[in-house]
């Protein structure tokens, strides 16, 4: 089997668990099909606990909040709504929209869902990345689709990790580039319809590595050894990384979200060098707190105090019609009310406070307590609220 070859069936199989690390917006098949779910159930990461006696205490309600990140399933609103209101989040963005039109109207089904809601719900859509088959012209034609998207109500764009580690180029051969000049079309649309693009690449820098009890991602790869990237024929996380940058230097009028905060949690200094270098940079906190939670405590200040501006609060649930779906993390067994009470306890202890060496909100990322960071009410009403709002240009009912 040829390296590329390789890459596509291994990449394929991770792309498959996850799209947002964790569940596939498309999966890519080894021999270059691919299928898209109706819905999509991207998780935040798992340990399995046994649930409290009663359920925690209500917290005085301080903060608006949208938490940009999240996965729904049509099925799944009515809990998401539940979550909202018990943990103090006035809105919510499912990444999960997919794409319209037949035969299965999947971003039309989301949305629909979404609007049952009260208008607590915006949707971003994703690319029909099997129109890469039809050769020549089909960056034009996602771009087309993502202006219909929008006049359907997307709000903005989410590309999956797929983009650089599964879905195929257009001789089917070759993994299609981060960098692609065929996809030009598709982010300059976005620049010019005013959608922002949510964009994922490459993963905790541990699934490079051997999957090994030494690896400091042990807990999650053994349950999910399709997580892993390591291995010949696969693009480096380096690689991947400087195509992102080369995508965000070309199109600098197109805002690009860099979810899982800047798709480099262990270098906090690298994020900052994209923050400053590039304006249309920006990015989420989603499922990041335990990694940027174990860096120092004044640095990690500091930074959100320079880039208050650019942060956007992100948690990646995924969120379905029943506990299975339900996903704070996603190790061997079904996430649990504990599981649900101490994530978001611990990411609102995190920015909120400057407890040092407490869990994080989910432990199977890495057997490490964290630090808050205790930031200002200031910095907090940005990260929380004022940024997304202003880069969505969306508000909830009632804020």
């Amino acid at each position: 089997m040829s390296g590329s070859a390789r890459a596509l069936v291994l990449a394929a199989a991770a792309v498959a668990a996850g799209g947002c690390r964790r569940g596939a917006a498309v999966a890519v098949a080894a021999d270059g099909a691919t299928t898209a779910p109706a819905a999509t159930k991207t998780t935040a990461p798992a340990t399995t606990t046994t649930a409290p006696a009663a359920p925690a205490p209500a917290k005085p309600r301080r903060f608006h909040r949208i938490d940009v990140h999240t996965h729904i399933g049509p099925d799944g609103i009515g809990r998401a709504v539940r979550l909202m209101d018990e943990w103090g989040i006035d809105g919510v963005v499912n990444l999960s929209g997919q794409y319209p039109g037949p035969p299965r109207e999947m971003l039309e089904t989301q949305l629909a869902a979404a609007a049952t809601s009260g208008g607590r719900i915006a949707v971003f859509m994703t690319p029909n990345f099997k129109l890469v088959r039809m050769g020549k012209g089909y960056g034009e034609a996602m771009a087309d689709q993502l202006t219909e998207g929008q006049r359907l109500g997307a709000r903005g764009l989410k590309i999956t990790k797929g983009l650089g580690l599964g879905y195929p180029g257009p001789d089917g051969k070759r993994l299609l580039a981060i960098d692609d000049p065929g996809l030009d079309p598709l982010w300059a649309r976005a620049g010019a319809l005013g959608m922002p693009v949510a964009i994922h690449i490459g993963d905790p820098k541990a699934f490079w590595k051997p999957v090994s009890p030494e690896n400091e991602r042990w807990d999650e790869l053994r349950v999910h050894p399709e997580w892993s990237f390591h291995g010949p024929g696969i693009p480096s996380w380096q690689q991947l990384y400087d195509a992102f940058e080369r995508l965000v230097a070309r199109h600098k009028k197109t805002t690009f979200i860099a979810v899982h905060f800047g798709n480099d949690p262990e270098d906090p200094a690298n994020v900052a060098r994209m923050l400053d270098k590039y304006p249309n940079f920006f990015i989420d906190t989603a499922a990041r707190v335990p990694e940027i939670g174990r860096h120092p405590q004044e640095k990690m200040r500091k930074f959100y105090a320079k880039y208050q501006d650019r942060v956007l609060f992100g948690t990646d649930t995924g969120i379905g019609a029943d506990d299975a779906d339900m996903m704070y993390s996603n190790g061997a067994g079904v996430p649990t009310r504990a599981d649900e009470v101490r994530f978001f306890t611990s990411t609102w202890r995190y920015f909120e406070t400057s407890d040092r060496q407490f869990e994080s909100p989910t432990p199977i990322q890495g057997r490490w307590k964290i630090d808050g960071v205790g930031l200002p009410e200031s910095v907090l009403r940005k990260i929380y609220f004022d940024n997304a709002a202003r880069v969505l240009r969306w508000r909830p009912p009632g804020t």
